[in-house]
């Protein structure tokens, strides 16, 4: 008979465990859901969206927490960085985004980016700086240029306007999940936590 309730107090005890462990985190504590949600790019997948400055240090310093936690997404799961233009100086850097994507080298020169401006201190703000940047790291100053001035980047930056508006975003770093949530630095207590969010609202998703 000992035998018996122990066993049923041990099973009600693991129950609460997961029951708890699946309302970890909770809406408006730890992350603000977006109304209405917002369409994704893959409607067939889970998009995690970063939302970032070059010039912001927090985002530099989550930037290697990205890389690891990017690097071993589930089946069904795809990130996408989106550079915020909430004020002119986060543009600039918005263009340089979208001017590496176009030509090419965004992966190769993410990071360095990131380095010349936190790590060695390169005041990167403007075109020129930025242009000259380019040239000393032995990528086509004049692609870069013209893909910075062009008529997509405008484009594109008009989109990512109208993307931040309607997630009500207000800083960086943040994170979108399925367009349907917003997770930022004021929802958690480390880089760490605020990916440990991301996942338990992606785990969501995947469940649907």
């Amino acid at each position: 008979m000992f035998k018996f309730w122990l066993t049923v107090l041990l099973g009600l005890s693991l129950l609460s465990c997961d029951g708890s462990s699946q309302e970890a985190y909770v809406e408006g504590k730890n992350y603000r859901a977006i109304s209405p949600p917002v369409e994704t790019s893959e409607p067939d997948k889970v998009v995690v969206t970063e939302m970032f400055w070059y010039g912001c240090p927090h985002c530099f310093h989550f930037e290697p927490y990205i890389r690891r936690w990017s690097a071993k997404l589930p089946d069904g799961v795809v990130f996408e960085r989106l550079p915020s233009t909430l004020n002119q100086p986060w543009e600039v850097h918005a263009r340089a985004f979208y001017a590496f994507k176009m030509m090419g080298v965004l992966d190769q020169v993410h990071s360095d980016f990131f380095d010349a401006i936190h790590v060695e201190h390169q005041r990167l703000f403007d075109l020129e700086s930025i242009a000259g940047w380019v040239a000393s790291n032995g990528l086509d100053e004049k692609a870069f240029r013209e893909d910075y001035a062009s008529i997509a980047v405008d484009t594109q930056l008009g989109k990512n306007a109208l993307m931040e508006k309607s997630y009500g975003n207000r800083g960086v770093p943040a994170m979108i999940v399925n367009g349907k949530y917003l997770v930022s630095a004021s929802y958690a207590d480390s880089y760490e936590q605020m990916l440990e969010i991301v996942n338990f609202l992606v785990n969501r998703e995947l469940e649907q």
